[in-house]
């Protein structure tokens, strides 16, 4: 049985198949030597990019059917039969089946604020939405292994589940804008009734997120990859172990502060992640960066300020900072524990 699993993993998620026609494209047909930096860069990439886009394409269809049955205004109804930290716990683990990404953070704030749900619990959702998904532990679980996208998966829900109870502890509702909080007179709004989706419809929508979402995404895979490939084939192994490596003790915290301004989702951070885990970058450092890219990218936080006042917006910052940092020292501490 472990042998027949291995064998699936290797050849549906790592693709060994398409590794090895790749090698033999550039090495045998185009006769680049095997052993060049160019060659290293170069099938790097492209394995990369078709690889991740044949994921990317079967993982979105199915998890847009999941998310299919949990619109917005459903998940709101889930969110609002529980209390205290289990409607933090529900919201994060609803921020990982549903279809809403940082770009859409503003419109799915309001609408969670103004039905009278907790800010806490919000941020629980806003957090782990654009952190975690289920095509991203698929993905992570293909480049690295199960147990480090389990483990990714953890520690994403628990740092939601914690910021969003620690802006519930210290009752933060007061810093949400006006506009946010303002009531709408209930007689001049009509109630959205949540439409019914037939399978047809499903298959449908599930398609049409596909073909969306990767024409939002593509450029940022792309770029992702690019960066991966001049990290895998060009930069030496010594100067990433200097910078980011074990030995050096600030190399969590500077993966973090250079995720922070980068904006893509964890699909364009993952062949980056590929990258520096080949050249010897801990785990934990290499989670902390794609980490703070997903969750704390500089136009996530910029669109999120639109709605709060800053000092929930250096809190919620701060938190999520803090929790990520400590998770990547974590990995480094215990990263054999997943090899």
């Amino acid at each position: 049985m472990k042998i027949v699993f291995e064998w699936m993993n290797n050849q549906l998620l790592k693709m060994q198949w398409l590794q090895d026609i790749v090698n033999w494209f550039f090495g045998s047909v185009l006769k680049i030597n095997v052993d060049s930096l160019l060659y290293k860069g170069i099938t790097f990439f492209f394995y990369d990019v078709i690889k991740i886009f044949i994921l990317l394409s079967v993982l979105i269809f199915i998890a847009s059917y999941v998310q299919s049955y949990f619109s917005p205004e459903r998940t709101k109804k889930i969110l609002g039969r529980f209390k205290g930290i289990w409607a933090n716990i529900i919201g994060a683990l609803l921020g990982t089946i549903t279809p809403f990404c940082s770009c859409s953070s503003i419109p799915i704030f309001i609408g969670f604020t103004r039905a009278g749900l907790p800010v806490g619990v919000t941020f629980s959702f806003l957090i782990s939405s654009p952190l975690v998904d289920l095509a991203s532990v698929i993905l992570l679980a293909s480049i690295f292994n199960w147990q480090i996208a389990i483990a990714y998966v953890v520690v994403g829900l628990v740092i939601a589940v914690i910021g969003g109870s620690l802006i519930g502890f210290f009752k933060m509702d007061k810093y949400v804008e006006e506009f946010v909080t303002a009531k709408i007179d209930s007689a001049s709004v009509t109630e959205i009734e949540e439409v019914k989706m037939t399978r047809k419809d499903r298959l449908k929508y599930s398609f049409d997120q596909v073909k969306e979402i990767i024409k939002r995404v593509w450029i940022y895979i792309l770029i992702g990859v690019g960066i991966g490939a001049i990290i895998h084939g060009f930069i030496p192994q010594s100067f990433i172990e200097t910078v980011l490596g074990s030995k050096n003790p600030f190399s969590v915290i500077i993966a973090t502060i250079i995720g922070i301004p980068m904006y893509a989702d964890i699909f364009g951070t993952l062949p980056i992640a590929e990258a520096l885990v080949l050249k010897g970058v801990g785990i934990g450092t290499v989670l902390s960066f794609m980490m703070a890219v997903t969750a704390l990218s500089l136009p996530s936080i910029i669109m999120i300020k639109k709605v709060v006042k800053t000092k929930l917006l250096l809190t919620f910052v701060g938190i999520v900072t803090i929790g990520i940092i400590v998770m990547g020292y974590l990995f480094n501490i215990f990263g054999y524990l997943f090899v």
